[in-house]
């Protein structure tokens, strides 16, 4: 088998077939990509490919996954040559108008596919609006609404982790702090959950999920108070962008927000539930909490493959030819676990963070929304031990089962039991 290195320094066919059209490009979103064990299988491409191998997505569409540290780190760190612009793609005119990935890699409005010294100003008024935050703020109403989440439950002894507690947390936290009240924070978790999932109510959640943001900048506008959308309204580089740009970002920061929490949640939880090295963290073990989740980022990252990139002219990448407008799409989870970087998958990580589960370079997530994602999911589980020290799998490790998306790393359900336990008297202050 030809080894990673000779794959570096090997060509690769020449522009219009890049090894694209044989038979060992692989379907993103076949059924390997369905397969619970996702390292494995990030492994035996990179042994097949190398750093950067040919796939297809749904239509046939071509495009480039890039697998390598190194080269994921090159990538995300020249956005001159790998722009960000969607519309720079070459595959554009046999794209139909009904393609399902169209809200990847669509020419949107939002802050993802804006470029240059425009981007840099919108990164700014984003990150400083949510570099606001006050982190006892954020605790308080993480707390808050986990206590909340888990009286709806205490008493059964039983329940669903992934369904009735972490794909409902960060969104009920992240509402709360763009400003959205209690109630009207609830109400948006459906739609938000609905547009995340990506079935029959995307479109209907993501309306809805707009609508919601429309009418609180609008109210915002007249009567400014606490809470992100005001800070994003007022910000200095606020009168560059418009109403619909600002709203665009609105709607991006907080389904970005809360999917991979609620993924970094859940994942978290597994680990602990079926590793014996975290046994501690079940019995209240702080240290272990924080081990877990970055285990989780490592090993189980939730933002496993996104789209992407799009080159600016004609280039050389670890010995492949990349042609003007191919689009690579970049996999943070194979990366972390390069063979090049990581030659022992079956060491423990510890403290370690140099993985790039959150990006890198200027499209990077926001250092103020990485902090508040790990607030939010620290709390959450921690306040989860606390109230159900004794909770244990209802099912075998083997019975659990992840969703079917090449995009994100998260588990359809999560069911566990555990002593009936009354409801909370700590109303959210511990």
């Amino acid at each position: 088998m030809t080894s990673p290195q000779q794959h570096r320094a090997t060509s690769a066919p020449p522009p219009g077939c890049p090894a694209h059209q044989g038979t060992d490009a692989l379907p993103l979103m076949g059924p390997r990509f369905q397969n619970n064990d996702r390292a494995r299988l990030y492994r035996e491409i990179y042994e097949q490919h190398g750093p950067i191998a040919p796939v297809v997505l749904p239509g046939d569409v071509p495009c480039w996954l890039v697998l390598g540290y190194r080269e994921l780190h090159q990538i995300t760190s020249d956005p001159v040559l790998f722009s960000r612009d969607s519309q720079l793609w070459n595959r554009w005119p046999e794209i139909p108008a009904d393609w399902p990935l169209l809200p990847m890699v669509g020419k949107q409005p939002s802050i993802l596919y804006t470029v240059g010294e425009r981007h840099r100003r919108r990164a700014s008024l984003v990150s400083d609006a949510l570099a606001a935050v006050d982190p006892f703020e954020l605790r308080s109403h993480s707390e808050r609404f986990a206590d909340r989440l888990i009286d709806e439950l205490c008493g059964r002894g039983s329940g669903d982790l992934i369904s009735e507690y972490a794909k409902v947390l960060p969104a009920l936290v992240l509402a709360q702090l763009y400003g959205f009240s209690d109630e009207a924070g609830a109400q948006l978790v459906p739609s938000i959950n609905a547009l995340v999932d990506g079935g029959p109510g995307a479109l209907a959640g993501r309306d809805t999920v707009k609508s919601a943001m429309s009418t609180l900048l609008a109210s915002r506008r007249v009567a400014p108070a606490a809470g992100v959308a005001s800070r994003m309204l007022y910000h200095d580089y606020a009168r560059d962008f418009s109403f619909e740009e600002l709203l665009e970002d609105m709607v991006v920061n907080i389904v970005a927000g809360h999917q991979p929490t609620a993924d970094w949640i859940g994942n978290s939880l597994r680990l602990m539930l079926t590793d014996d090295r975290f046994a501690a963290s079940l019995s209240g073990g702080r240290h272990s909490v924080a081990e877990a989740m970055n285990e989780v980022l490592w090993e189980d990252t939730p933002t496993q493959n996104i789209a992407g990139r799009w080159t600016t002219r004609d280039t050389q990448l670890a010995g492949r030819h990349i042609a003007a407008g191919d689009l690579l799409m970049l996999s943070f989870a194979a990366a972390n676990g390069d063979p090049q970087v990581r030659p022992d998958r079956g060491s423990f990580t510890g403290g370690n963070s140099a993985f790039l589960s959150f990006g890198h370079g200027e499209h990077r997530c926001p250092y103020p929304a990485q902090d508040i994602a790990e607030g939010i999911a620290r709390t959450g589980i921690e306040v989860l031990l606390d109230r159900l020290p004794d909770v244990e799998l209802a099912v075998s490790p083997q019975a659990l089962v992840w969703r079917p998306s090449p995009f994100l790393r998260g588990l359809a359900s999560l069911p566990v039991r555990f002593t009936p336990t009354p409801k909370s008297t700590a109303g959210g202050s511990r």
